[in-house]
């Protein structure tokens, strides 16, 4: 079961001991989750525009949380800032959830995290969530606005998926992908991954083909423009 971090890593460790689209044989694209966009809540920011037009005034100065170089969180907040035009200040961690909780301590502006693993908090009023990152609204926070429709284009998914090895013949790759799909597609699990955010997909192997790709691509323009690599 592969996970984004297979498509960010990629265009980043300089060194893999293997090749993410040659020694994999994609079967169906799982599950996709949004991240949430969280700020503390004693902050004067109600919206991605106020902390964008706040970073353009202080440079550098607006901090943000990630699970360390490369990771996904990492990345993603340096596309917003590529495709916003600003400068923030990266604080990696070991663990991402080091990150969140100094963000509730205000001890950082900002992170990003899957909407599985903050919601509550935000419900809690512990966090501030100035977006999701899905292009559109989430349906388990429909009040929370998406990240596109201030930065126009923007979209960052968690997702997991399930892969075979390199050559895995295609009556086998065929029926995984058939059982999988009836099983994300039950009414009770659905709900379920829904209710954290989550939308269940069971793709065929030639779309979850086609989006590990675009992702990695997406991410190796990222890495390329930025100099981000790790050992």
């Amino acid at each position: 079961m592969g996970i984004n971090a297979m498509a960010t890593g990629s265009p980043v460790y300089k060194s893999l001991p293997y090749d993410v689209q040659r020694d994999f044989t994609p079967v169906t694209l799982a599950l996709v989750v949004p991240y949430l966009f969280v700020i503390h809540p004693s902050l004067p920011l109600k919206s991605p525009k106020d902390l964008i037009a706040l970073a353009k005034a202080r440079p550098g100065e607006i901090s943000y949380a990630s699970a360390g170089i490369g990771a996904s969180n990492h990345l993603s907040l340096e596309l917003l800032a590529g495709m916003a035009q600003v400068k923030l200040h990266h604080v990696p961690y070991k663990f991402g959830t080091q990150g969140v909780v100094d963000v509730m301590a205000g001890h950082i502006t900002t992170v990003m995290t899957t909407m599985a693993t903050t919601i509550a908090q935000v419900r809690a009023g512990k966090l501030r969530a100035l977006a999701v990152t899905s292009a559109k609204r989430d349906a388990a926070a429909p009040d929370i606005p998406a990240l596109a429709e201030t930065l126009p284009g923007y979209e960052v998914l968690f997702w997991t998926g399930l892969l075979g090895p390199a050559g895995m013949p295609r009556d086998i790759v065929l029926k995984l992908q058939r059982e999988i799909a009836i099983i994300l597609r039950d009414p009770q699990i659905a709900k379920q991954i829904a209710a954290d955010g989550g939308q269940s997909v069971g793709s065929s192997p030639e779309e979850f083909a086609a989006f590990f790709k675009a992702d990695i691509d997406k991410w190796e323009k990222l890495g390329r423009n930025l100099n981000i690599t790790k050992e």
